[in-house]
């Protein structure tokens, strides 16, 4: 049933928001965050459950490809789509898509990044099988995640009526889109109970994502149109270089998504995080009897009278009356923040930039 289905697996940010053990040299989707697996081999391991080596695909920087390759040796190595540069999700997405469209015209792309926590896994590989069946009928298809908080990080998804029920899953139509909404806003949507956390997760024919782009992104559409002939050829580095040079940096929502005609969302609870932050890292963390997470090597530790803390650090760790700090020990780094304002060290990374600190970027 599924063997024009294939992965796209994302894997090329930064991931600053997780600074200071997420840098250039070595973002989040390579860091063993959840577990003693990266992200991003977590990610590759868990669409494997459904498809074979040869379906799936990666798209990445060059920075990264060499150790992404030895993570998954099982993975060919024509499966890796490196990027000359990063230029957000949309260039990165459209590429892969031109890549696998080329390979199989018949394709449907499941379109995934390396650094989302999925608990569920079986429960979310069905939900990607029935996704698979709705994007046949010319539907973009992205998984929705049951908000369990007015979430301002995230995009909501508007549900509409219902398409119809497959293998446990309710398909819907996708009435709108809407990136990450203020407070207000994301009260109202969660208390309707009509809206669903946007994944990030779409499923669709590659056919169909070639229309999309030639509909919304005509810059970007007649660029990877002018590399499609050079697809498994000599001259295939130097075209890509050229178009790169030209393409605009955009995500895939405000790019495709936003904009979109017949598009349908399936709520599934799968057990999602994308990670996204240090507090949403903590969440996904089993705690002691305190609400407390320790990562270390070492096993030293003396921890007086905290809670709703979390440590990350190899040395021996002594606390003594700290409640919702959030403290990361990167070596070169010592990063401490109250847990509300984890969100805030983008401003610390843009304070780097700005400064010209490169070697703690």
């Amino acid at each position: 049933m599924t063997n024009h289905l294939y992965a796209l697996v994302l894997a090329g940010g930064g991931g600053t928001r997780l600074w200071p053990m997420s840098r250039k040299n070595t973002p989040k989707q390579l860091l063993p965050l959840v577990d003693n697996r990266t992200m991003f081999r977590t990610s590759v391991d868990r669409i494997a459950k459904i498809l074979p080596p040869e379906r799936i695909c990666v798209v990445t920087g060059g920075d990264y490809v060499e150790r992404m390759m030895a993570e998954v040796p099982h993975i060919p190595k024509e499966n890796f789509f490196v990027e000359p540069d990063g230029k957000n999700s949309a260039p990165a997405a459209a590429f892969g898509i031109w890549m696998i469209h080329q390979r199989d015209p018949q394709a449907t792309v499941a379109l995934l990044t390396a650094d989302h926590h999925i608990v569920k896994e079986d429960h979310f590989c069905e939900a990607i099988a029935s996704a698979y069946e709705l994007a046949q009928e010319g539907y973009i298809v992205t998984l929705g995640i049951s908000p369990t908080y007015p979430a301002t990080g995230f995009g909501y998804i508007q549900q509409g009526d219902v398409i119809r029920k497959m293998n446990g899953f309710t398909g819907y139509h996708a009435l709108r889109f809407t990136e990450k909404p203020d407070l207000i806003a994301a009260t109202e949507f969660v208390a309707s109970g009509q809206y669903s956390w946007n994944s990030g997760m779409f499923i669709w024919t590659t056919q169909r994502a070639k229309e999309e782009f030639a509909s919304q992104q005509p810059v970007m559409f007649n660029l990877f149109e002018q590399l499609a002939p050079s697809i498994g050829t000599d001259a295939f580095m130097t075209q890509l270089a050229s178009i790169w040079e030209k393409m605009p940096s955009i995500s895939i929502d405000y790019a495709i998504m936003e904009g979109a005609k017949r598009m349908a969302v399936i709520p599934a609870d799968i057990g999602w995080s994308d990670v996204g932050s240090w507090a949403s890292l903590f969440e996904v963390h089993k705690t002691d009897k305190f609400g407390n997470v320790f990562k270390s090597k070492s096993k030293d530790r003396v921890i007086l009278d905290t809670h709703d803390t979390m440590v990350y650090s190899d040395r021996m760790i002594v606390t003594i009356g700290v409640r919702d700090i959030i403290l990361v020990d990167a070596g070169d780094v010592l990063f401490v923040c109250h847990k509300d304002r984890s969100q805030d060290v983008r401003e610390v990374v843009n304070h780097l930039r700005s400064s010209k600190k490169h070697d703690y970027l």
